[in-house]
């Protein structure tokens, strides 16, 4: 598939574009400011959480939506956010997005109820959806095809910096200044991200740029989306037998198919089903969903494991896991060198490979585990997920033509976000198993006091996130006792949960074996110079 390449009416031809307005590499920086406000918010308001419940008497269930409502916004947003970047020029929509999740954050931090933290968490998620397709197909417009993977590379070492500075930074702002400087520190960062996008960034758009909405498709396939999300959100809470949770599950299976009908009738769809006729892409897609299952789903329960077992705070917990952002920040470049190379398929499947081996290693972690052992571990997942995040990301946006390019972007950013609620959704179902059939035997075993049902339902939550459940009073041999069995038990459904996260590993190496280079990633060539 090919098409003639415009830029838009306000851009001049490359050739003729006077200063640093348009350089690629610019033109990354500026994107790359973008992309680092909106992951770094992503890991440190999770640092902020318990100081906004204390600050503004929250309870759990709504400091829960703190978060869920942001996934919430952005998962159902993705994907039509990136079709307005197609319709209006992605520089519109990531200087829109840059400016409107600033704006968010600062109305966050000036909150003085709950209700208002949520609200604007839920503008700060439909915002960052504006700005993370963009960025994509800024990128893809942007950079010739030999170059390409590396630009995408240096944006993932970005996203690996900005993980592992969250916890860390989000930490030190909560107990030197407040919490409030959390999201106050994106008012900076977004007016920076805003100028460098107003001088250096510059539009593109295809010849054959979508012209109208499709807003039918956009309504049934928000629907189908919330609902499994949703669905995934509350499986752990009311169980994956409730009919709530199966409710919603077939609602979303529902909205899906009336969509996907919907797209075959309507003369420009929001996704035109077509571009699943590449298998490459495809299987992209599908491999983004598994990666961001094992990655999210197990690195869900290392937290738990750092900061309950180990008893780390949470600046610790982070410093403890740079190893594995560290090998994500100097995997990327090298594997976006290495893609150009010899294009992804191989290192795509080694990735996956890697990363199946470190979840089964890390299946294996005790209470005692040293921190060298973990920190071998932890490296070996992060240099496996580099060249996934990398090559998967090039083969979707590749291989789809560049007037979709932004619903490229967002179909990656949804798969991820799908893929990482579908993964703690499912291995919590497994740590919760796990725990429920061998807590009671470990605590009889210990030959502790037997428990009523409603202190033992009671005990296996706390334990499901490595919490010892130490009644006040306790003499000390009795509470290491419990300490002991309860950490043991959650360290046993952990070893389950990483070992399902390694084996849909290797599943997804095997989807690895269908991708190949993007056919269509030359057609950004021409708009750029380098």
């Amino acid at each position: 598939m090919t098409s003639q390449i415009t830029l838009a009416k306000e851009s001049e031809p490359a050739a003729a574009r006077p200063g640093l307005r348009g350089h690629p590499w610019l033109t990354l920086f500026a994107v790359a400011i973008g992309v680092m406000m909106v992951t770094l918010d992503g890991t440190i308001v999770a640092v902020a959480n318990p100081a906004i419940q204390q600050d503004l008497s929250a309870t759990l269930a709504e400091v829960q939506w703190i978060t869920n409502g942001y996934l919430l916004a952005l998962a159902v947003s993705l994907i039509t956010a990136g079709k307005l970047g197609d319709r209006f020029g992605h520089r519109q929509t990531f200087l829109m997005g840059i400016a409107g999740f600033a704006l968010s954050s600062a109305a966050i931090g000036l909150s003085s109820g709950v209700e208002l933290v949520i609200g604007f968490r839920v503008a700060q998620g439909l915002f960052g959806a504006l700005l993370m397709p963009a960025a994509l197909g800024l990128l893809r417009a942007t950079f010739p095809a030999e170059k390409l993977n590396m630009a995408i590379g240096i944006w993932g070492m970005v996203i690996g910096a900005s993980t592992a500075a969250g916890p860390i930074v989000g930490g030190l702002l909560v107990e030197h200044v407040s919490w409030q400087s959390v999201f106050f520190i994106n008012v900076p960062v977004g007016i920076v991200a805003l100028l460098f996008g107003l001088f250096i960034l510059v539009d593109h758009r295809a010849e054959n740029a979508p012209r109208s909405f499709d807003l039918l498709g956009i309504l049934l396939l928000s629907a189908a989306m919330f609902s499994l999300i949703w669905a995934l959100i509350k499986a752990a809470e009311w169980g994956w037998g409730d009919s709530r949770t199966l409710l919603f599950l077939a609602g979303s299976v529902l909205g899906f198919f009336l969509f996907t009908f919907w797209e075959t009738r309507v003369a420009e769809p929001l996704i035109p089903l077509g571009m699943f006729r590449s298998l490459p892409l495809s299987a992209g897609t599908v491999l983004m969903v598994l990666m961001a299952f094992a990655f999210m789903g197990g690195l869900f329960f290392v937290t738990f494991y750092l900061q309950n077992v180990h008893g780390m705070s949470p600046v610790d917990s982070g410093m403890h896991l740079l190893p594995l952002t560290g090998m994500m920040i100097i995997g990327s470049p090298l594997a976006g060198a290495a893609i150009t190379k010899v294009g992804p398929r191989i290192p795509l499947v080694a990735g996956m490979a890697a990363t199946a081996a470190a979840c089964f290693g890390m299946a294996q972690l005790t209470p005692g585990t040293g921190t060298l052992t973990m920190s071998l571990w932890f490296a070996l997942l992060g240099l496996g997920l580099a060249p996934v995040m990398v090559g998967a990301t090039e083969v979707i946006v590749g291989n789809a033509p560049l007037e979709l390019s932004g619903v490229a972007g967002g179909l990656q950013q949804a798969a991820m976000q799908v893929g990482g609620s579908l993964g703690t959704a499912v291995l919590g179902a497994v740590m919760a198993s796990t725990v429920g059939n061998s807590f009671g035997d470990n605590w009889r075993a210990a030959e502790l006091p037997p428990l009523t049902p409603e202190q033992a339902e009671l005990a296996e939550k706390g334990v499901q996130v490595g919490i010892a459940p130490v009644p006040p009073g306790v003499p000390a041999e009795i509470a290491q006792k419990i300490t002991d069995v309860a950490h043991e038990t959650f360290v046993d459904g952990m070893g389950t949960a990483f070992t399902v996260a390694g084996v849909v590993a290797v599943l997804a190496a095997v989807v690895a074996c269908f991708t190949k280079r993007g056919a269509n990633a030359a057609q950004g060539a021409g708009a750029a110079h380098i």
